[in-house]
């Protein structure tokens, strides 16, 4: 199993510019949005991290950005990773797919898409998996449903 440092040295080896938050329980690092596939795929292919399960993926609306958060486990030595990209903007919010990497990212990127409106660029079937194509996307923090009186 790597050290909280070693998976930090080779993190920043890959992506120089990712930043690592103080005070975290897990590892985490905020890498660029256009950087992150091809780290994710360096991570999980590099026999020594073997980032072999996508746990979650998500997203947090912040008002002023978006940002995805990716929980990879190995599960071969058990060690953890969080990482988050941020995405500025919010008319059109997108980032690169996962899904030729873990097929589960397919459903976590549509939920995501539904939920948030995030669009993942080379998702295999980016639509909507619960709500209506019209509905809007009830976990941004600016959503309105003024006919069913729900507000953020």
């Amino acid at each position: 199993m790597l050290s909280r440092q070693d998976l930090t040295d080779i993190i920043r080896g890959l992506v120089p510019e990712t930043e690592f938050p103080e005070g975290t329980q897990l590892l985490e690092a905020v890498v660029p949005a256009e950087k992150l596939f091809s780290l994710v795929e360096k991570l999980k292919s590099d026999p020594k991290t073997a980032f072999n399960y996508l746990i979650s993926l998500t997203a947090v609306d912040f008002l002023t950005h978006i940002t995805v958060v990716y929980h990879l486990d190995s599960t071969e030595f058990r060690h953890l990773v969080v990482l988050k990209s941020v995405i500025a903007d919010r008319e059109n919010p997108t980032i690169d797919s996962i899904t030729e990497l873990y097929s589960t990212a397919e459903y976590f990127e549509r939920e995501v898409f539904d939920l948030f409106g995030i669009r993942f660029n080379n998702h295999p079937n980016m639509k909507r998996l619960f709500l209506e194509d019209d509905y809007g996307h009830p976990l941004r923090k600016d959503f309105r449903d003024e006919i069913n009186i729900i507000e953020r």
